[in-house]
């Protein structure tokens, strides 16, 4: 499980496997670091995708299933795939979240809600029988293309005023919003692979990875 005093930079695979195996092999094995088969991934390469990433891997693999409904098998395929994390939407029913994290919890895999389109994000956690291990604070890759939307820090110091949790933090993340995100109170920044051609924010296909990789940790230490 994860070490709430400590910092984690989390990286996510959005392509194929070929690029899962071009590039993961040169992530730098680090206990800070946390690989997630992001949700197009997962959609392209399903669960076997998953059991790739942790063959090459071996270290925590975040499926990021965006569980809307169905969370008790979902949670029992991710983890038969090797992940040692998953995530709902904190956007779906109540009923589905709290089957989610109790079976996460029964099959010790972290859980974690993404609160992409969720205005309030601590109602939706009032609501539940027990808390997520993590809560995403998340602004969409799609959301990256407008300009002036920002990640919703301020609903951290609400969720840790109530609840022992974990925070991450999703969406255009570099190195300078890594450290923002760090100071503002969260615990994992989660960065995307992009290629050149992407509007997106994140660490460059083709870049050093082991040296990129490395700087996000100083960044967030």
């Amino acid at each position: 499980m994860l070490d709430r005093k400590q910092t984690y930079l989390q990286i996510a695979f959005n392509d194929d496997l070929s690029d899962v195996e071009r590039i993961l092999p040169n992530i730098p094995k680090s206990e800070r670091i946390l690989i997630e088969a992001g949700t197009p991934f997962i959609k392209r390469e399903g669960f076997k995708g998953i059991m790739r990433i942790k063959q090459l891997w071996g270290g925590d693999v975040v499926a990021d299933l965006k569980t809307a409904d169905g969370a008790l098998e979902e949670v029992q395929l991710a983890s038969l795939a090797g992940a040692s994390a998953a995530t709902v939407l904190g956007s779906t029913s109540t009923e589905t979240i709290n089957i989610f994290i109790g079976a996460c919890k029964e099959l010790n895999l972290i859980s974690m809600i993404d609160m992409i389109g969720v205005g309030e994000p601590l109602k939706v956690l009032l609501r539940l029988k027990q808390p997520p291990d993590v809560v995403v604070i998340h602004k969409g890759r799609d959301e990256e293309t407008t300009r002036g939307k920002v990640i919703q820090y301020k609903h951290i110091n609400k969720i840790l005023s109530k609840y022992n949790v974990l925070i991450s933090a999703a969406g255009g993340i570099g190195l300078n919003e890594a450290a923002s995100a760090i100071f503002n109170g969260a615990n994992i920044v989660i960065v995307n692979i992009v290629t050149e051609e992407d509007p997106w924010t994140g660490i460059e296909s083709d870049a050093d990875i082991a040296t990129v990789a490395t700087q996000f940790l100083k960044m967030i230490d």
